[in-house]
Formats: structure tokens, sequence, C-alpha cells
């Protein structure tokens, strides 16, 4: 008899991104300048939840069959009383599992862009440091197809364009280190391969915190529009971001071509070429020109880069325009000019 469907679930999932990353690190032009190791290994990043919980033990379970090294890594963001104690807790069912190195990082969360957005940066940061000392190869994490469709109506709430509707990525970060191989299944399949398999989990309390914005989204918005529109709203909005990745990964490879046309001998952006251009292409070489100036890329947000716009489209003398992180904009004898202020 085999395993549950809600484990052989999980199990398939994990299973086929460790091929690819197995694939990944024998390809010759995945090598860095030092040898890798023959045996790749594979991070789990695991909050104590249902759906990092179901991948820990699912990835214990796969990896050993393919010759992977498999390890863990909390992140204790110091937000609640006793956040010590459940990273300790996460860090022993880690090792219960054979996940080996295992290890539990506290981190300082800040305030720039909201709670929710500093405590992600923060968890980021620590996750990259940990992959990097430890030479792994991926670090996985346990967004489930709800998360993404969380993801999806935030990014149309703000405004943000085709790149914000587009999700989250199956595979992001730096040279690929982030993998998330439960996008296309739901929250309650993780949470029921970790009741068949008698895992412990924890419920993390701002879950269900209306103080944070995708927790009012996950427990009022999300059931408000299937009760109107019925269900399905949640693959629906999956659906839509791969759709709109697809879109946004055409455009932005055609803005990367477009940049060096739109450039003069001294690398300035020359206005009359940018004005030539599909606003879509044209306001990507925006962005990307106000990020390599200093903007933070999460913090910059379509209404920036209208009104970084609106130099070239709609120019009428007016002065500079203030970007995030001490960024400027303005045009300068038919040059547009994004530096430091």
């Amino acid at each position: 008899m085999g395993p549950h469907p809600a484990v052989a679930a999980i199990r398939l999932a994990v299973r086929r991104v460790l091929h690819d990353i197995l694939n990944e690190h024998s390809h010759p032009t995945a090598r860095t300048a030092h040898e890798r190791p023959s045996s790749p290994l594979v991070l789990v990043a695991c909050s104590g939840g249902a759906d990092s919980m179901a991948l820990a033990s699912a990835l214990a379970f796969e990896a050993p069959k393919l010759g992977i090294r498999a390890g863990g890594v909390t992140v204790d963001h110091g937000l609640q009383p006793g956040s010590e104690v459940r990273a300790a807790e996460v860090v022993l069912r880690l090792t219960e599992l054979g996940l080996d190195p295992v290890d539990s990082v506290a981190v300082r969360v800040g305030r720039e862009g909201g709670p929710e957005a500093a405590a992600r940066d923060a968890r980021y940061a620590a996750l990259d440091a940990v992959a990097v000392r430890h030479g792994a190869d991926a670090v996985l994490l346990g967004h489930t197809r709800d998360d993404q469709a969380e993801t999806v109506l935030l990014g149309l709430a703000r405004g943000s364009g085709i790149r914000s509707l587009s999700g989250m990525a199956a595979v992001s970060g730096a040279d690929g280190r982030y993998r998330r191989p439960f996008l296309h299944l739901d929250r309650q399949t993780a949470r029921k391969a970790c009741m068949v398999q008698s895992l412990p989990v924890w419920d993390d309390p701002h879950n269900a915190d209306p103080a944070y914005t995708r927790s009012r989204l996950r427990h009022e918005g999300l059931p408000a529009l299937e009760k109107a529109l019925g269900k399905g709203v949640v693959e629906a909005l999956a659906r839509t971001a791969q759709l709109s990745r697809d879109d946004a990964d055409a455009l932005d490879a055609w803005a990367g071509q477009a940049e060096a046309a739109v450039r003069d001998a001294a690398g300035r952006l020359e206005c009359a070429k940018l004005y030539a251009l599909p606003p879509a292409v044209r306001r990507r070489i925006l962005r990307r020109a106000a990020i390599e100036a200093g903007a933070p890329a999460g913090s910059l947000f379509a209404r920036h880069i209208e009104e970084v716009d609106k130099l070239i489209t709609g120019w009428r003398g007016q002065g500079a325009i203030n970007l995030p992180g001490k960024v400027v904009a303005q045009r300068q004898g038919g040059r547009l000019v994004i530096r430091q202020g």
C-alpha cells in the first residue's frame, strides 16, 4: 500500500525539483571557479508551520534516494515572546527527520516598508547567509498555491503592474537559489500530509492577526471572493500569475535588448529614443535605471515610474522627481539623468 495521496503529492513535487537541482549541479556550466562537492546540498527553510514541515519531511525522504545531502534552517524573527523556544523546537524536529546540517538564525527586523516587508527582507538576508556559509545549491521554500493567489491579489491592490501580478517564481534568487516546489499544491494538501504523518506543526499567530494585510486577505478577502464568484478563485489567480510571468519575462527581455539603443555614447538615456518605445518597454528601462542608481526595488512602485515617465512623455519643464533611496530623476538637455541626489 502506497503513501497517502497528500504525502505522495508533496514527495513528487520535491522529487521533481531535486532532479532539476541534481542536473544543474552536475552540468559543467553550473560549476564555479572552485570545484563543487560531488554531492549537492539542499536546505529547507522551515518555520515549523504545516507547509514547511511537509516540505522538510518530503526532502528528508527523497534526498537520500538521489544522493543529495539535505539540511534545514529556521529563522527566529524575535517578534513574539518565546520565539527562541519555537526556533529550538523546529531545530529538534528537523534533526529528528534526519536533516543535517540544521541551523537556527536570529534576526533583527527593521521597520522599512512596513512590518511584513521588513520581516521578509530580514528572513531572506539570513537564508542567503546560511546558504553561502554551507555552500548550499538551493533553499526550498514552502509557498503554496494559496500563497501565490494572495500575492497576486496584493500586487493587484498595489497597482504595481504585470510583474507584480506574476506572483512568486518557482525559481528565484541569486543563481536560482530559491525553489518553490508547492506552487501548484494547495495549503490543505500540505496540512493533510503533516496530519497523516503525525508531524507536529506550529500555527503562527501572525497568520491570524488582522493587523497584517496578508492575514486579512487570507481570512476575509479570499473567502469573500469565493463567496461572490464561486470556488476556483485561488486556482484562477495562480494561473493568472503564470500567464503574467510569461508576458513579463518577454517584455523584460525586450527592454534589455532595447536599452543599449536608447543610450548615447556616454551612456546617458536619450529622451527622444525612449519616447519612441512602447510604454511597457520604456518603463522597464526606467525602472532598471532607477534600481541601478540605488532605488530599492521593493520600495519602487508603479506610481514612481509613472512620474519619471512623464519627464519623457509629458515634458513641460517640470523639476526633478524624488525616488526611494534618495535617487533623483531629472531631464537635462534631452537626456534623462537618474542618480543619487
